[in-house]
Formats: structure tokens, C-alpha cells, sequence
């Protein structure tokens, strides 16, 4: 019982604090700002100049179409994707007329270089995903790369309400053209809440579990430490992002040989570390280690070991409108 007991608190230790941490890193979630006009510049890149003649150029065509559209700037995002961020402002703010859903956001993260526009359900028919996939594309990005902030929101505030109001059209599609980044950017895939939710279980399910037998297994654990750090430093970015996937690599780093010594202390450790040099064999709790063959009994699972191998088992919006990066 004593033997089992140890085993069960070194697997809380792993499977409750590495997930606790990463939880932690990834809580961080930026707050919707309030809506101060038809241009909120938070990231602070705009002009005075150009932020009032996009302000004056909004205002005239809400006063003409009843449609309205804002631009937001943000710095980043904190790990969340741009069309999950973008969907909650649109629901905070309820842009657009009750009962018409005609609202339409520009939304802008500048560090993380994305920028989404969201369409609300009565505008989905007009300014389509493909346009304003294209107006992003087109007009927006090659700007954005050129440091023009200005000229790329004005151009593309300009360009929404030509297709807005049926006097212009979003431009055709360009081949792209490959450059060189600036510098090292990495981004992850845009996943909604649910979907991070299963690749987190799928991912967390399957490298928690290696780091636990990892900690646990008498004979050949540290050879799992060196073998999972790229699991932990490139799996976890697709759900929580690469800030928070650094903190859960350097916990990891930290927290396996601190698992690992206080296991090895445990009475059961030693007595089984024994066992596999004098048997070949040591049985802990329901599980069978073995450095040939492993088996177990009473329905318990069964994994084998051995130094150098391993093996185990107001308006709305529907989500209409187009996503870019630069």
C-alpha cells in the first residue's frame, strides 16, 4: 500500500503540476478595451492625422448606409487567435444596427502581425470572405510590411466601403511574392476553444504519460528526460502558444529531476531497483518492469524497460470574414 501510495503522489506531482502551469502561462487574456469611437488605436500606431480622416471617413458612411464599421489596434494577442479575439469584441461591442447585424471590424494585432476583419450576418452577402480576404491580402499586408501603417488602414477602411456601398471591389487576387522575414517569427495554427481542447488532450494525454512512466520506471527514466524535451518544446505550441510552451519546456527541465529524486528515495524504489538487477524484474503497484519482457496481472497495464529503450502506450457576427497575417 505504502509502495502504491509513493507511485500515486509522484503521478500527481507531473500530471497535475505541468498541466497547473501551463494553464497558468496561458491565462493571460487581453482584455476587450472599450469602444471609444471608430477608432480604437490602443496599439498606438496611427497618426493623429490619419486616425481623424479615418474617423470622419467612417462616420460619413454610417451616416449614409447605417452600416457600422471600426478599426481596432491592438499590441498582441496573448497566444489567442485573432478570430476568436476579434468574435469577442464584436459580441462586447454589438456593432451594428439590431435586427440588420451590420457591422463590420477591423481588427489589428501588431506585434503578432495579424489582422482579421469580421463581418456581421447582414453584411456576409456583400463584403463576402473572399473580398475581404482580398482587400487583407491586397491592400492591407503589402503596406503593413512597408512599416506604412496608415496608408494600410486608410487604404483598407477605403476599400471595405467601396464594396460596402457597391462603388469599388476588392482587388483581384496576386500570386505572392516569397520574401524574407525580418526576423524569426513563428506562428501556430488559429484553432477555436474546443479544438485546443482536444489537441491539448491528445498531446498532454500522450507526452504526460511518457514523462510519468519516465519518473517511475527503476531502470532507464533518465533516458526519457533527454527523449521528451522536443516533445515538450514543439507539441504544446499548436495549443497553447509559443510563450506559454517555453514555460512549460523550462518546468519540465526543472520539475522531471526533482520528480525523479524524490521517487528514487521512496522505500518501493529502491527495493525494485533491486529486484531488476537480482530478478531481472520488479513488480510496482499493478505494473510489471522488466528489462526483456514485462507482464502484469489483475487487469492492470504493463510496460517494459530496459537501459536504452522504451515502450508504452446588439449586431452579430457569424464568424463571416477573412484572416491575414504580414
Amino acid at each position: 500500500m505504502n509502495a502504491r501510495l509513493q507511485a500515486t503522489r509522484a503521478f500527481f506531482l507531473l500530471c497535475v503540476t505541468l498541466p497547473l502551469v501551463a494553464a497558468a502561462a496561458h491565462a493571460t487574456v487581453v482584455e476587450v478595451p472599450y469602444l471609444s469611437g471608430r477608432v480604437v488605436d490602443t496599439a498606438e500606431v496611427l497618426s493623429a492625422d490619419a486616425s481623424a480622416r479615418i474617423s470622419e471617413l467612417l462616420k460619413a458612411h454610417e451616416a449614409s448606409s447605417g452600416n457600422q464599421v471600426v478599426v481596432l489596434t491592438l499590441p498582441n494577442l496573448a497566444d489567442e487567435s485573432v478570430e476568436d479575439f476579434a468574435e469577442r469584441v464584436f459580441r462586447a461591442w454589438q456593432l451594428g444596427q439590431a435586427g440588420k447585424d451590420n457591422g463590420v471590424l477591423i481588427a489589428i494585432a501588431v506585434e503578432d502581425r495579424r489582422l482579421r476583419i469580421e463581418v456581421g450576418y447582414g453584411l456576409e452577402g456583400t463584403l463576402t470572405d473572399l473580398a475581404a480576404g482580398r482587400i487583407i491580402r491586397g491592400i492591407i499586408t503589402p503596406r503593413f510590411r512597408a512599416g506604412d501603417y496608415d496608408g494600410g488602414i486608410e487604404a483598407g477602411v477605403s476599400a471595405v466601403i467601396g464594396v460596402l456601398t457597391g462603388t469599388g471591389e476588392a482587388p483581384a487576387e496576386v500570386e505572392p511574392v516569397a520574401e524574407a522575414p525580418a526576423g524569426f517569427h513563428m506562428e501556430g495554427p488559429d484553432l477555436s476553444i474546443m479544438e485546443r481542447i482536444l489537441f491539448g488532450a491528445f498531446i498532454f494525454g500522450i507526452i504526460g504519460l511518457f514523462t510519468v512512466l519516465g519518473v517511475m520506471t527503476p531502470s532507464g527514466g533518465w533516458f526519457i528526460y533527454p527523449f521528451l524535451i522536443p516533445f515538450w518544446a514543439t507539441f504544446p505550441i499548436a495549443v497553447i502558444g509559443v510563450k506559454a510552451t517555453l514555460i512549460l519546456l523550462v518546468s519540465y527541465l526543472v520539475l522531471f529531476p526533482l520528480a525523479k529524486i524524490l521517487v528514487s528515495r521512496a522505500p518501493w524504489y529502491g527495493k525494485a531497483r533491486k529486484e531488476l538487477k537480482t530478478k531481472g524484474k520488479a513488480r510496482i503497484g499493478g505494473f510489471t518492469f522488466g528489462g526483456g519482457s514485462s507482464s502484469s496481472s489483475s487487469g492492470h497495464s504493463s510496460w517494459s524497460s530496459g537501459s536504452s529503450s522504451f515502450s508504452g502506450g446588439g449586431g452579430h457576427s457569424g464568424g463571416g470574414g477573412s484572416s491575414g497575417s504580414w
